[in-house]
């Protein structure tokens, strides 16, 4: 196996400034998306394509900018708030693989506008399993390819129309490198013996299910916390609800709309009066000064509640895990086990050179420690991973060292 790898910190880079054929303009009506599927239609190999959102401005994680690169075909910029059904454009490229850096951001907003994609190549995971340790595109590209890449507009407001040109140049050259980048990855990987694994790795990608809703995702508020009783939580709750309905009528972040801090503040002081909420911290700002009216009154409808319909200050049960550091006393022997299991991978994963969350799950370590096999053997192991949801490849790493493992340990 390579050992892990570190990008070149004295390699003379060549800046990439400049889309090879040009920049061209931003398909944005049917026609020009009728010319880009022929064109694509007509190309031949892998296609890249890149997608870019407005996270941080806008409410949702909807794509702003698709970008397509492929053989034949050259490269494509398309609006998909103009065009938000680009489905033909699937359609022709068929199984041919798509090549995106970290597949797992882009894919739900690609399949908004109907882009799913029959085959991939993850060149930020190809790199995590060849032992990269700095997998950022910009980073990879320099590594591999000895190119510079800008990344200065990765975090643009990609809502923003017309879209500057400098935006569209720096969008055109994500997808430029891709191609070239993959089959340098590709290369290795075999060389490595991680190509299966790697193929494995990336069809989970593919066909991984959109993750459930959140239970009282309210609860997530940064600082709540510091809130410690039933009322104010109810506080949180309702101001939280509140600005999530705002933030989605306006398509602004909610966060832009009023912050988890201001929204901790009014639950702790429960002012009586709206001025009073208005001199709080973080309800000053424009967005949130417009809407003081709208915050007093989530504010009173909180506070009118019966004691009876505050929210618990524990959440609700799920099947999710307690943290580890409550498993001493919960579930002492799982707790042993958790400290065998993650030693064994940790261990397995610096022999593989590769991080030991791409070897196995955290989560499925976890679960394995809290409720192993009754029988503990490599069979039974790699059943339970593979109901869990590991690959082939990762079972194959590690069950047998596990087993091994387990029953050293067990009482």
């Amino acid at each position: 196996m390579s050992s892990a790898r570190t990008p070149e910190t004295d390699q003379e880079l060549t800046p990439l400034t400049e889309p090879a054929d040009g920049l061209t303009g931003v398909v944005d009506t049917p026609q020009a998306l009728a010319e880009t599927v022929s064109s694509f239609a007509a190309g031949t190999g892998p296609v890249a394509v890149d997608a870019e959102r407005a996270s941080g401005y806008r409410y949702g994680q909807s794509a702003y900018l698709v970008q397509l690169r492929r053989e034949g075909a050259g490269t494509a910029l398309i609006d998909p708030q103009a065009l938000p059904d680009l489905s033909a454009l699937s359609e022709v490229i068929g199984t041919a693989e798509w090549v995106l850096h970290a597949a797992n951001q882009d894919l739900p907003c690609l399949a908004e506008v109907g882009m799913r994609p029959g085959a991939l190549f993850d060149t930020e995971l190809g790199a995590r399993l060849l032992g990269y340790q700095r997998v950022g595109l910009g980073t990879m590209v320099a590594e591999e390819l000895g190119l510079e890449l800008a990344k200065e507009h990765s975090a643009a407001d990609w809502s923003t129309r017309p879209l500057p040109e400098d935006w569209l140049r720096y969008a055109a050259l994500d997808v430029e490198v891709l191609v070239e980048l993959r089959t340098k990855l590709a290369a290795e990987l075999a060389e490595a013996g991680k190509l299966e694994w790697a193929e494995q790795e990336f069809e989970a990608v593919r066909t991984a299910p959109p993750p459930p809703p959140r239970r009282d995702p309210w609860r997530r508020t940064s600082g709540s916390h510091q809130v410690r009783d039933g009322l104010g939580l109810a506080i949180v709750r309702e101001l939280w609800n509140t600005r999530d309905a705002q933030a989605r009528a306006a398509d602004i972040a909610p966060g832009r709309v009023l912050t988890d801090a201001a929204i901790v503040a009014a639950a702790v002081a429960r002012p009586d009066t709206m001025a009073e909420l208005g001199r709080l911290p973080g309800f000053r700002t424009k967005n949130a000064a417009r809407r003081l009216r709208t915050w007093f009154e989530a504010l009173r409808r909180a506070t009118a509640l019966d004691p009876s319909s505050y929210p618990s200050r524990r959440a609700p049960v799920s099947d999710s895990l307690p943290p580890p550091k409550a498993w001493r006393d919960r579930n002492p022997e799982g707790a042993e086990r958790l400290v065998v299991v993650r030693s064994t991978v940790r261990t397995i994963a610096e022999e593989l050179h590769l991080p030991q969350e791409n070897l196995l799950t955290p989560e499925y370590q976890r679960r394995l420690a809290w409720s192993p096999p009754r029988r503990i053997s490599a069979e039974a192991v790699a059943e339970s991973l593979h109901e869990l949801g590991a690959r082939d490849w990762q079972i194959e790493q590690v069950a047998d060292a596990l087993s091994h493992q387990l029953l050293d340990a067990a009482p």
